[in-house]
């Protein structure tokens, strides 16, 4: 199946339908997927949601509303159903996303929810709701399949499918004592091909990963895909099997994290949501701008500093912009390596340091043969020599500080407990603009003058 782009025709199809006799409705909604719907809910208001919600099956309606990203904001249209028909949805989604949803309406709402439904399910919820979104425990489903260590292959088989009615996949047994306690995991193909009187405390792998339920949710992604795993157990304190988080909820958090990264890489704070309002995108960027205002007129003052040097040799002028854009593009390459480094792994001692000598190698190299490039330029189009070789020296010396600030401000950040992504950029720029300015028009004025 190819992906689903959303295209102006579907969106038409739906509105016309919907001024349309409710079967013909029906007979259009069939040739989409929950997943497709939930895209083509983020384009119509709310009274056409509920009117499409309630002509798909309970088991459809609860795939659309758990597909649909938070920003189109699925608990507006779950507290607007009918209770009926709002508590077969919910008893429908696995209770993680049954929490994830429920968890952004204000108290009342959530408590008139949880007040229809069944009291094992209510449990269920509200205990997840206790843990913070971001971590394992936010992430967790509690629906496992488990079976005692005590138990032997038939035993575990039957326990299997009786529990397996519950949960629509499961791709590991988790193995527990009689106080719930996670002695390990076994796969099913190791109990079906086991041997009948073996039990399966024979069959335990006790050489596990798992996470607690206070564990960041970027750690348990990195963990996921770091061992290949479908789902990785989570325990409390005690390691009590408390649940579960798949491979599926890890993709929504990696592209969570992703989103947040590039956010904050651009100097915008991760609170202001793609979808939100004008307002809320000015209060997340401007406090941004004005720092970067402020370090602007740091290197403002550098060209204030030589303005009778630039007076003098307004040729300058042309070739400042040259070397500060030429900076600025080369710290930003080796920040975005820097960060993505960082974000993958935690860098020793030993790595950081060649991280830094990698990029201040590669900002020489590069600043160099930029410079030549230059020199020559200023050389034939100027007729200046003694010009261009000041502009090769100014090029070459700015790419290495973008080459050391690139990779080091982050790691720097990043060792005192601030987050690299938001401060990096502006602190590098504000070092290749003034030393770009510095070293341009401090050898102008020596050497030219």
């Amino acid at each position: 199946m190819q992906s689903f782009d959303i295209d102006k025709s579907d969106i038409q199809k739906i509105k016309q339908a919907l001024e349309g006799p409710e079967d013909e409705l029906q007979l259009l909604l069939e040739d989409y997927h929950a997943s497709e719907l939930a895209i083509l809910f983020e384009s119509i208001p709310l009274e056409a949601q509920k009117r499409i919600i309630h002509l798909l099956s309970v088991e459809i309606a609860s795939q659309v509303i758990s597909e649909m990203k938070a920003e189109a904001h699925p608990e507006d249209l779950l507290i607007d159903l009918p209770s009926e028909k709002r508590q077969e949805i919910v008893e429908e989604l696995d209770y993680d996303d049954a929490t994830d949803i429920i968890s952004q309406l204000d108290k009342e709402d959530q408590h008139e929810i949880l007040q229809d439904l069944d009291s094992e399910d209510a449990v269920h919820i509200r205990n997840l709701m206790t843990y913070a979104e971001d971590t394992a425990g936010g992430l967790m489903n509690t629906e496992v399949i488990k079976v005692d260590a005590a138990m032997t292959k038939k035993q575990a088989i039957d326990q299997i499918v009786l529990q397996s009615e519950e949960i629509e996949e499961f791709y590991t047994i988790y193995v527990v004592d009689h106080q719930d306690v996670l002695q390990g995991i076994v796969s099913l193909k190791d109990i079906i091909k086991a041997k009948s009187g073996v039990s399966i405390a024979q069959l335990v792998n006790t050489n596990f990963v798992y996470v607690k339920t206070d564990t960041d949710q970027e750690q348990v992604a990195d963990l996921i895909s770091q061992y290949n795993l479908t789902s990785i157990p989570v325990v409390d304190v005690n390691m009590k099997l408390m649940g579960r988080v798949t491979f599926d909820d890890v993709i929504d958090v990696l592209e969570e994290e992703n989103t947040e990264d590039i956010l904050k890489f651009s100097g915008v704070s991760e609170d202001e949501q793609l979808s939100g309002n004008w307002w809320d995108a000015v209060k997340s960027r401007l406090p941004w701008l004005i720092l970067n205002l402020g370090t602007a007129f740091l290197a403002s003052s550098v060209i204030r500093y030589f303005e009778p040097t630039v007076s003098k040799l307004v040729v300058l002028a042309g070739y400042m912009t040259i070397i500060a854009g030429m900076g600025g593009n080369a710290a930003t390459q080796a920040l975005a390596v820097t960060i993505r480094r960082i974000t993958l792994s935690d860098l020793t001692d030993n790595q950081a340091y060649r991280t830094v000598l990698k990029e201040l190698t590669v900002g020489l190299i590069n600043g160099a043969v930029n410079g030549l490039i230059v020199c020559v330029f200023a050389y034939f189009y100027d007729d200046n020599l003694l010009l261009g070789l000041v502009i090769f020296i100014a090029m070459t010396g700015n790419l290495l500080i973008a080459g050391i600030t690139g990779a080091g401000i982050p790691l720097f950040l990043k060792r005192v407990g601030v987050d690299p992504a938001i401060a990096s950029s502006i602190i590098i720029t504000t070092f290749t603009d003034v030393f770009g300015f510095l070293f341009l028009l401090g050898l102008a004025s020596k050497l030219l003058l």
